[in-house]
């Protein structure tokens, strides 16, 4: 008994296993999920189709024996009367039994009938249903799976749109903006290294003129210092 729950306890769970995996694989298949689903009803369809098909034979073969107990029971009410103008009463008397039991006969027969008939309309209306419930199931499936097609190729431009497949090319032009600013850096630092040397130059310039004009202005006072000198000897 043990050995059997175990074994009842792994078919389950191996059937547990196996319902989820092909729940996964219908989510990210839709299309498999459909036509399982579409060749499902097909299936019912075809059994339902054999089983009105039985239901309609039935019903015609009640109609048919209806329709030969309906002669019967005409044929033997002219009989019947036939034995009643010619007054043969015992042959009216057994032909007045078979009437009675021909009457019957018929009245179950036409119960019969008319269940038969409410069981096929009955079962067409379902084989319609089914075949509508196909139908639906197919322009359903084009139907959402043009959607997800939409959907996908929209997701994929959002993604695009959000960097995941232009990473590489951002970052490339990234690259290519920071060597320009560097060259640019590169530019700039050169130019103010000539700027501050031309400075230099300049001031040490300014610095020599400066020297040189205070020595020719000494030169001219010592000029002038002389002079005043010889003079004041000359007045001696």
């Amino acid at each position: 008994m043990a050995e059997i729950n175990l074994l009842s306890r792994l078919s389950n769970l191996w059937k547990g296993f196996v319902s989820l995996w092909i729940a996964d694989v219908e989510r990210n298949h839709p299309e498999i999920a459909y036509e399982n689903a579409i060749n499902a009803m097909v299936i019912k369809y075809t059994r339902l189709k054999s089983a009105t098909a039985a239901i309609i034979r039935r019903r015609e073969e009640i109609e048919d024996r209806v329709e030969r107990e309906e002669k019967l029971l005409a044929q033997i009410t002219t009989d019947l009367a036939t034995a009643l103008d010619t007054k043969q009463d015992d042959l009216a008397l057994v032909v007045l039994q078979k009437k009675n039991a021909v009457e019957a006969e018929l009245a179950g027969l036409q119960g019969e009938m008319a269940q038969a008939k409410a069981d096929a309309d009955e079962a067409k209306d379902s084989l319609t249903a089914v075949m509508a419930e196909i139908k639906h199931l197919k322009a359903e499936k084009d139907r959402m799976l043009a959607k997800v097609k939409s959907a996908e190729a929209r997701i994929h431009i959002q993604d695009q749109l959000d960097g995941l497949s232009v990473d590489a090319e951002v970052k490339a032009l990234d690259n290519v903006r920071e060597h320009i600013k560097n060259r640019l850096a590169e530019a700039d630092l050169g130019k103010e290294l000539r700027e501050s040397d031309l400075d230099r130059r300049l001031a040490a310039l300014r610095q020599q003129g400066g020297v040189a004009t205070a020595r020719s202005q000494l030169d001219a006072l010592k000029a002038a210092r002389a002079q005043e000198v010889e003079a004041a000897k000359r007045s001696l």
